[in-house]
């Protein structure tokens, strides 16, 4: 079963344990400059707000009344994150446009190791792109569904599907070892206000197409882990999906009737306003190699030279000032020792 509550999907499995289950949001976040370089993890800007497509039945395509699900706004070439959080173990499919964005292989039903084509939670906290190496992602970052951009269309050469699609697969309950929940919610992923003030008065991002798919941007420093277990530890005979359609934030009023969110920060902007950037460790985990599908896409800057196009304003180099070691492994109460 999955709910909508407060922004936030819950996937939730009481047939299987009373606590299987986990939350996932959509977070706001700087597109780090698509220039080749690898940078850091950004901070969260704030959560996307999520509505239920059925309730704007009149205003959205049949097709998604077909996939059902929900739908956020973004801004074309916006970038986003997903945020994992259970402390009960779940293998989670992520899909972008039907391919899947650890492997690049088209969606199929099931979980799969050969290669592994799905992320572990709460091994893996979030998600910011495509796996396009080891160790490093190119950041999920929205354009129009048709334009060309979208990892969906360079791979099948069709833009049907687009958005982001969702499935998680709980551990059987024998398998479970409850441990003290360790969540990264506080290390302070929020821009300060002075920053937020600035980005509410941008605008001019994006032409008005409503459906859009998401395309790889810059390169970021992030391992997807493997998983230790074996996959007959997952019961997949119950699962949950949930299909996330992103409609362009220009049109998002048109949809549901609200106001867009302010439009994000430049990477100029973000360090100007000393906003922090994060280096993430797990100790003790593996990372799977990258997909040699998703390293062969062209990102959106090398895809637009192609087209004669700009598709992202804003694209100035930066380089991190500020930046924040996260370390997951240490005991609940154990003071790490750096250096001296």
């Amino acid at each position: 079963m999955i709910e909508l509550r407060h922004n936030h999907l819950v996937f939730q499995f009481p047939e299987v344990h009373q606590r299987a289950r986990m939350t996932v949001e959509f977070q706001r976040t700087l597109r780090i400059p698509d220039d080749g370089r690898d940078y850091p993890l950004p901070a969260g800007l704030g959560t996307f707000p999520v509505r239920h497509v059925d309730d704007f039945a009149q205003n959205v395509p049949e097709t998604w009344l077909d996939r059902g699900g929900v739908v956020v706004p973004m801004y074309q070439s916006e970038a986003m994150w997903i945020n994992f959080s259970s402390d009960y173990p779940f293998a989670v499919k992520v899909a972008a446009g039907k391919i899947c964005a650890v492997t690049g292989e088209q969606y199929r039903q099931g979980l799969h190791r050969r290669p592994q084509d799905y992320v572990v939670v709460p091994n893996q906290p979030w998600l910011d792109g495509f796996c396009v190496e080891k160790g490093v992602i190119r950041q999920f970052v929205a354009m129009p569904l048709g334009s060309g951009y979208s990892a969906e269309e360079q791979i099948t050469g069709e833009a049907e599907y687009g958005g982001l699609q969702i499935q998680a697969y709980p551990i059987h309950p024998k398998h479970y070892r409850p441990e003290r929940a360790r969540s990264l919610d506080g290390f302070a992923f929020g821009a300060p206000a002075a920053a937020m003030v600035l980005a509410s008065s941008r605008s001019g991002y994006g032409a008005m197409a409503p459906d859009m798919g998401l395309a790889p941007g810059g390169r970021m420093k992030q391992e997807i882990y493997q998983d230790r277990r074996p996959v007959e530890h997952w019961d997949q005979d119950h699962t949950s999906r949930c299909y996330v359609h992103i409609a362009n934030s220009l049109v998002w009023r048109a949809v549901t009737g609200e106001t867009p969110p302010a439009a994000p920060l430049t990477a100029r902007e973000y360090q100007n306003h000393g906003v922090p950037w994060f280096d993430y460790y797990a100790e003790g985990e593996r990372a799977v190699e990258g997909s040699s599908i998703l390293g062969k896409l062209k990102s959106v800057v090398q895809m637009g030279k192609d087209k004669h196009d700009v598709p992202l304003p804003d694209n100035e180099s930066v380089t991190p000032e500020s930046i924040v070691e996260l370390r997951k492994g240490l005991a609940q109460d154990q003071v790490r020792e750096g250096r001296f």
